[in-house]
């Protein structure tokens, strides 16, 4: 099987290419890639934010040029517009239903416009309810200790213990996961510590303290 990953930023992209393809590779898929929502034109972009239509277009496009391969998303649910599919809707429900919301209306959407015989099982979305960094949250010692940083790790349990799990850690734009490493941690760079971080806290790890991450995997 070949897994296309549609992602919104660098920081994704980092992941899928060097952290989650290995590890799915090594349980049976024979290729998975990342590709930034919008191609290549968005490489020196942040990412986020990304409209709905260009987004679908750039799904529904690999799903029909390439007829075995499954496709998914991984982007996050506080930047993204309205215009997506369920975004309204998830905004009303509770926090631990908003993400599978727009995941499920996402499917969906994809589904009733693809060719007969589309098999639903080959898209698969995945919203992440704030940004990548909050998987980081996962260990907080062990991410410390990769950054070389022990002492934040105390700072960043604290963070922690305001919210029921790792996946819910935010308050604002200014208050995402990646801006209260920032705080503790003047020298983050997303990009090029983000995967490395996984890398020493363990897939297995963040599956243990992110349900929706788990079950994306699964």
């Amino acid at each position: 099987m070949r897994l296309l990953v549609h992602v919104e930023g660098q920081t994704e992209e980092t992941f899928v290419n060097t952290v989650l393809g290995p590890h799915l590779i090594s349980v049976g898929y024979s290729s998975v890639a990342a590709r930034l929502f919008g191609g290549s034109v968005r490489r020196k972009g942040r990412g986020g934010g990304r409209s709905w239509q260009s987004v679908r277009q750039g799904i529904i496009n690999h799903l029909r040029n390439d007829r075995e391969a499954i496709a998914t998303t991984m982007v996050d649910y506080y930047r993204m517009p309205e215009e997506w599919p369920g975004r309204a809707r998830a905004a009303t429900r509770p926090l631990t239903e908003r993400a599978t919301t727009v995941q499920a209306a996402v499917a969906e959407d994809i589904a009733g416009v693809m060719d007969r015989g589309f098999h639903r099982r080959r898209l698969i979305p995945y919203v992440s309810m704030h940004e990548f960094e909050a998987l980081l949250f996962s260990d907080c010692q062990r991410f410390a200790d990769g950054v070389g940083k022990p002492d934040i790790a105390h700072a960043m349990r604290q963070i922690l213990d305001q919210f029921r799990n790792p996946e819910a850690i935010n308050d604002s734009e200014h208050t995402a996961p990646s801006k209260r490493i920032e705080q503790l941690l003047p020298t983050y760079k997303k990009v090029a510590m983000g995967a490395t971080a996984v890398q020493t806290i363990g897939l297995a790890t963040i599956r243990r303290r992110c349900a929706n991450f788990s079950d994306w995997l699964d």
